[in-house]
């Protein structure tokens, strides 16, 4: 009797300036560059501008499951934003705001100090003297193109940082950019 082996799935900290696809290109590198396992594939995006976890899998039923919205799994993002948000634009991002394409599920949103152990970007975000800058933690369950980038800027406030903090159970756990780690596939 043959039995199928459990899914492998990769937790990877995807740096800034990276594909989220395994071919570079133009300025953008690839996940060749950082993965060589034959045989997984990306479980959702995360556009080349934005850091953080990105999960890759053997298994297509548990790559849809991470990925395909219906599934509804909670993506967790620490979005640094240009200006000092008050409670009414989170308030405003709970609720779900009105984008080009219809409006977003409730999100949670709550600001929140600079990550601990938050490693420096390359390039850096752009520093303005006069304009302060926040974090806030928001989780969606949904994955339109740049969703969170277009969701803090209908609230007044311009995504300047992105990085996914957590998929589900699955978090970024001291990985340093550029390093992947192997995890149960355990949802």
């Amino acid at each position: 009797m043959v039995t199928a082996s459990a899914p492998r799935l990769i937790c990877f900290n995807k740096p800034y300036g990276v594909l989220s696809q395994f071919t570079a290109e133009g300025r953008w590198r690839g996940l060749k560059d950082f993965i060589d396992v034959p045989g997984v594939y990306v479980a959702g995006r995360l556009d080349a501008d934005s850091e953080g976890l990105l999960l890759l899998t053997d298994d297509g039923q548990l790559q849809d499951r991470i990925s395909d919205p219906r599934h509804k799994m909670e993506k967790t993002y620490w979005v640094q934003v240009e200006g000092v948000p008050d409670e009414a634009a989170l308030q405003r991002l709970r609720e779900g705001v009105q984008l080009n394409d219809g409006p977003t599920r409730p999100a949670r949103a709550r600001s929140m100090p600079e990550p601990a152990a938050l490693w420096p970007r390359d390039p850096p975000v752009r520093f303005r003297q006069h304009i302060p800058t926040r974090w806030i933690e928001l989780a969606i369950a949904e994955g339109r193109n740049r969703q969170v980038r277009r969701m803090t800027a209908a609230v007044g406030h311009p995504t300047l940082r992105l990085i996914r903090a957590a998929i589900g159970p699955y978090a970024l756990d001291g990985l340093a950019p550029g390093e992947w780690r192997w995890s149960a596939a355990d949802f």
